[in-house]
């Protein structure tokens, strides 16, 4: 499936947009971090939840359980959420 993925982690990628397989968000992230080794980390905690800084579009609907379960035309984007004062 496509993963659309922020600026700050296609020093990982080198793409906007990647090539990923999983049944679920979580196995998706993981197809992902053997692609590109380190990114998991940037948007999973140790915990195997969604960092709060995290947004995640299934085909346009935010989501924040990682056991969602995906098909193999769904469009996912990663989005980094700015916070400031």
């Amino acid at each position: 499936m496509k993963v659309l993925m922020p600026g700050a982690l296609r020093s990982y990628t080198g793409a906007a947009q990647v090539e990923a397989d999983g049944a679920t968000l979580d196995a998706l992230f993981a197809d992902l971090d053997r692609r590109y080794p380190g990114l998991r980390f940037r948007v999973v905690d140790e915990q195997g939840l969604l960092r709060p800084n995290m947004r995640l579009f299934v085909n346009g609907r935010g989501v924040r359980d990682l056991a969602l379960p995906l098909a193999p035309e769904d469009f996912v984007a990663v989005v980094l959420a700015l916070s400031g004062g």
